[in-house]
């Protein structure tokens, strides 16, 4: 092949090569820029913003805001001693929501400048943190950070901590519904009431107790960017279990926090400079309703509960124990937290300390109460419930169930005084009023029998005596009859005016024995209005009851007179001579802490021992102490009689015994500095000696003709403290001695609580 030829043959090997070649590349190139052009490109990215865009806007139209998690609503109730320190916490959830207003201003940006410095105005969502965390969460590298104070207030109190993408999705929709229809501050409110800060702490109020032990109105700065601080890792940085690594981790923060501030003209940059960080206290476990806790929470929530109902925020008291159940409360005690240890302790020492129902089952029935009023104020200032709340429920210090048996005496004595009664012979009934004190004399109306002739402890005998003595000695004969010369309507009616629970009774003489029942805290409450020279005293548990729904105003717990103030200085002087030359002699008179301080009270023992009792007062202060014979599996009433290792049979707890021992070593340790009554009045004990009276004409014994009006008693109580003797007394009644002889049957004894050793 010549030279022409091959390059003819290279020419068309060549063009035939070329285009093919050519033609291939070409056309692989136009059919990719025919699918992948940028219109196409362009429009696809729009059309999935548009459906995008689209799903969110049904989304959002979607979904509502939600009512609030039950979860998140749940709150603790908060009890407070007077002084403000936590008393208890009851609630599954430990917290208490605050108003933002009670959170200083400082602090509450501690929050924002820790979490979403942005966040006064921003539109309540963060997308970049959004998008980050469902990318995150489709990946599964779990919970990251990133959304805004709002998000965070949505998915604590609208919806859950679950990482799944529509709960992220909802998240989102919420908070920019939120975000329109709550303020900035309902917001913040929400979110520092909601969320977690360990130790067991939810919000705001919980935390600043858990880690300062301050209500969240008292926290600093400083405190306050910790607890902001804390909200992102709370086991990791809470001071008290954090590692070397979590420590400076929260310590970053904190400065983080306050760094911040500074940056937002929060917090000047002096002021900044001059911080430490605020360590935390130690975690302290949350208060249980052991010992007299319960009790005393008891006692607050039955008070709130009737005032709820008082006031009309509660249709019943049903309807009041469901709110105050529901939480959110503080209630401030007026309890004395001196006060109330002092009471426990009194009660240990004198009584508890020498029970042992293993050796004797009677000390397993013993049941003591107790209460102590301010007379002036009517605060309760300390309780004792039982030996334990969690082991005995009910409350010995507000139960009605048990006789206050001769210490409804005074009240008698109180009515005859107020009302200017007079004897059946038209003798003014005072101090020195001469009665008939044989046991078992019957009582009489305008010369008739009335049925009813109750017998003396151990049916002692008295012959004539004076009023005085006859309350030294409280002897029942007197007292019934002097029921019934004032009028048993009346002496009710004073009663009840003193602040007794009256309603239902009987106007029968039988109740002269103190046959009704009544609380420790009741008696107080009528002792403290003589006290407090007849002016009523309504004893007050609780002084202030704070909830963010409700308004709750405790009416005042002194009142208007009752009494003329004539009749109730003198029946305190007359008790005066109780203590002084009667009953309480022992126990309190002779008291080795007494140091001249003037008591006025009276010994109680009630029918077949079944309670003792001894209230008594100074001018400034009055406990009502009760012991209770209570079976502890049948919870039925018991006598008391052997208990302590009394001798079984005669051994009977008295009012002047462990009652009143209790009362002294309490009083002589709280009252403070000595004082003396200030009595208008110039009859009795605190005033004038006891006198022998003279005999006088005992009341006829013959009955009239004409039928009394007196409701008589069907079996009237053989004794206000003890089943007496069933053989009478065969000796004639004799006259008192300035000095009574003791004597098992209401003379004065050497020891109280020796058997037989004191009256009523």
């Amino acid at each position: 092949m010549g030279r022409a030829e091959e390059r003819r043959a290279r020419q068309r090997g060549g063009r035939r090569a070329a285009p093919r070649s050519s033609t291939g590349a070409k056309g692989s190139r136009g059919g990719i820029r025919r699918f992948f052009t940028w219109k196409k490109i362009v429009g696809t990215f729009f059309g999935l913003c548009l459906l995008v865009m689209g799903a969110f806007v049904v989304l959002y139209l979607v979904v509502d805001v939600p009512e609030g998690n039950a979860a998140a609503k749940l709150q603790s109730n908060v009890y407070e001693y007077e002084d403000g320190s936590v008393l208890a916490r009851t609630g599954d959830v430990n917290r208490e929501i605050v108003d933002l207003a009670k959170v200083p201003k400082k602090v509450q940006r501690t929050f924002v400048a820790a979490e979403n410095k942005s966040f006064y105005s921003d539109s309540g969502v963060d997308l970049k943190g959004t998008a980050r965390g469902l990318v995150n969460t489709l990946s599964g590298k779990g919970k990251q950070g990133g959304s805004t104070i709002t998000q965070q207030y949505v998915k604590n109190y609208y919806l859950t901590q679950d990482q799944t993408v529509t709960r992220k999705l909802k998240e989102l929709v919420i908070s920019l519904k939120v975000d329109r229809q709550k303020s900035k501050e309902a917001i913040l409110a929400g979110y520092i009431n909601t969320s977690y800060y360990g130790r067991g702490a939810y919000g705001i109020q919980a935390a600043a107790q858990a880690y300062y032990q301050v209500d969240a109105k008292r926290l600093s700065v400083e405190q306050g960017a910790y607890l902001a601080s804390l909200l992102q890792a709370p086991s990791q940085y809470d001071w008290a279990v954090a590692t070397d690594t979590g420590k400076k981790l929260v310590k970053n923060r904190w400065n983080y926090t306050l760094d911040n501030m500074v940056e937002q003209g929060w917090l000047d940059a002096g002021e900044r400079q001059g911080m430490t960080f605020p360590v935390p206290k130690d975690p302290k476990g949350a208060p249980g309703m052991e010992g007299q806790t319960g009790y005393l929470v008891d006692a607050a929530n039955k008070a709130l509960m009737r005032q709820l109902v008082a006031q009309g925020s509660a249709s019943s008291l049903e309807d009041a124990e469901a709110k105050v159940e529901a939480g959110g409360w503080t209630l401030t005690l007026n309890i004395d937290k001196k006060k109330q240890e002092q009471l426990e302790d009194a009660v240990k020492t004198q009584l508890t300390s020498k029970l042992n129902a293993k050796k004797r089952p009677v000390d397993g029935d013993v049941q003591a109460g107790a209460a102590s009023v301010d007379p002036k104020t009517g605060k309760v200032l300390a309780l004792y419930g039982g030996k334990n709340y969690v082991k005995h429920f009910v409350n010995n210090a507000t139960r009605r169930d048990y006789q206050p048996a001769s210490t409804f005496k005074p009240l008698i004595l109180a009515a005859a005084l107020d009302q200017g009664a007079t004897t059946q012979d038209g003798k003014p009934i005072n101090a020195s009023t001469v009665y008939d004190g044989t046991s078992r004399r019957p009582v009489v109306d305008r010369g008739a029998k009335v049925g009813f002739a109750p017998p003396n402890e151990d049916n002692q005998s008295y012959g004539d005596v004076t009023v005085q003595t006859a309350m030294n000695k409280s002897v029942n004969s007197v007292f019934a009859q002097m029921g019934v010369d004032v009028g048993m309507d009346e002496v009710l009616k004073t009663a009840g005016d003193l602040g007794m629970d009256t309603e239902g009774l009987q106007a029968v003489p039988a109740q002269t024995l103190g046959t009704m029942g009544a609380s420790p805290l009741e008696m107080a409450g009528v002792y403290a209005t003589l006290d407090n020279h007849g002016k009523k005293v309504t004893p007050a548990v609780v002084k202030t009851a704070e909830h963010k729904d409700y308004d709750v105003e405790f009416p005042e717990a002194v009142g208007e007179r009752v009494i003329s103030r004539e009749a109730a200085d003198t029946v305190t002087s007359v008790l005066t001579g109780v203590v002084d030359d009667g009953t309480a002699r022992v126990s309190v008179a002779q008291a080795v802490h007494r140091n001249g301080q003037q008591v006025a009270g009276k010994t109680g023992t009630s029918d077949n021992n079944k309670s003792a009792w001894f209230t008594g007062y100074t001018p400034n202060l009055v406990t009502s102490v009760g012991l209770f014979g209570e079976d502890a599996k049948k919870h039925t009433q018991v006598s008391l009689k052997g208990a302590t290792g009394l001798v079984p049979g005669s051994g009977r707890i008295n009012g002047g015994g462990y009652p009143a021992q209790i009362w002294a070593s309490y009083t002589f340790d709280a009252m403070g500095k000595v004082t003396r009554f200030d009595l208008e009045t110039t009859q009795g004990a605190a005033v004038a000696p006891t006198e022998t009276p003279s005999a006088t004409p005992t009341p006829s014994e013959t009955p009239s003709s004409t039928p009394t009006t007196k409701e008589p008693t069907t079996e009237p109580p053989t004794s206000d403290s003890e089943t007496p003797s069933t053989k009478p007394t065969t000796k004639p009644p004799t006259k008192p001695s300035v000095t009574p002889s003791p004597s098992a049957s209401g003379g004065l004894p050497e020891d109280p609580l020796r058997p037989g050793g004191e009256e009523r």
